[in-house]
């Protein structure tokens, strides 16, 4: 079940160190639900159609200035019709002070007013990209996650078939965990996932007949990542005799998570398989994918070559 996420108003403030120039009474309750920002440039000349009030507001020198411009009770009107809407807040860049018929209509329709020193197109950016990440859909999915050469492989598969066996296997051999048994993905663009780990059980991993062990404390912070990006999905499957597993890799396998889709391998496993030497080629494997290189398309090209230059020849 995908979930709707919000940001408080004032953990906005607090982590761009916004400047409060006026806080509604609801300051502590009003919440973010949209990543996109507005630029109340059309508004500000009455012009209110398609207008989104759910998005925080940036007025930045251009929007001051021309407001400036408007005698008393042009501003005052503007004002009074643009905070009607009622919108999160109207955050003013590159410290400009509010007009008092601006800060009149806020006390009239209850609007917080917040001020930034930055520039308006680095201000906007910014908070787009944090809010981005900070409501994006997300799920949380059992499994594990590793960056092994730098790809991000989420391991999937039942319970006690050795995916947190395999990791530390892969710690071992200088790779990183980023999540053990729950890992949490948001879907940070249209075609990227990113996993991290819940807080409560972040940099620790379960092994059957051990127990707990906290990676950083046993490997090093050198061991553990907060976040990757998945790059791929391995799915670790008991070896059954009646299945046909692929074994050129020429039809390229996908998942779907959160409506991305995600290169997927499916590895059969026996007793005496050394999984963790497995990932790390597929991860290798992966990228080369990445880059443009298919070993398998150019290992089928050649035995098609052979077999063309010898068609009619008797050996």
């Amino acid at each position: 079940m995908i979930e709707t996420y919000s940001v408080s108003l004032a953990t906005l403030v607090k982590e761009f160190s916004l400047e409060v120039v006026y806080a509604a009474s609801d300051f502590s309750s009003i919440r973010i639900t949209v990543a996109d920002v507005a630029r109340p440039g059309l508004q500000l000349a009455g012009y209110f159609d398609h207008y989104e009030p759910m998005r925080l507001q940036v007025m930045g020198n251009v929007e001051m200035s021309y407001v400036s411009k408007l005698n008393s009770l042009d501003r005052c009107a503007i004002f009074d019709r643009l905070f009607s809407y009622k919108f999160p807040a109207m955050l003013i860049a590159r410290n400009i002070p509010p007009h008092e018929e601006m800060l009149d209509m806020a006390k009239k329709h209850n609007v917080t007013i917040l001020k930034s020193h930055e520039a308006t197109s680095n201000l906007i950016s910014t908070i787009i990209t944090y809010l981005r990440d900070a409501l994006a859909p997300r799920i949380t999915r059992h499994g594990v996650l590793v960056e092994v050469y730098g790809e991000g492989i989420f391991l999937m598969g039942d319970s006690g078939i050795g995916k947190s066996e395999a990791a530390v296997e892969l710690l071992k051999r200088g790779h990183r965990l980023i999540a053990d048994d729950a890992v949490e993905i948001r879907r940070v663009s249209t075609n990227s996932l990113v996993g991290s780990a819940p807080e409560l059980i972040r940099n620790y991993i379960e092994i059957r007949g051990i127990g707990i062990i906290n990676v950083a404390q046993l490997y090093g912070m050198g061991a553990v990542k907060l976040e990757n990006q998945i790059n791929l999905v391995v799915n670790i499957v008991p070896w059954n005799t009646q299945e046909v597993y692929d074994r050129l890799g020429l039809e390229d396998q996908f998942t779907e998570i959160l409506g991305v889709k995600v290169p997927m391998y499916t590895i059969p496993i026996t007793p005496g398989r050394n999984l963790a030497v497995i990932l790390e080629v597929a991860a290798m494997n992966n990228r080369q994918k990445k880059m443009g290189y298919n070993a398998a398309v150019e290992f089928t090209e050649h035995i098609n070559q052979h077999f063309d230059q010898h068609t009619g020849k008797i050996s």
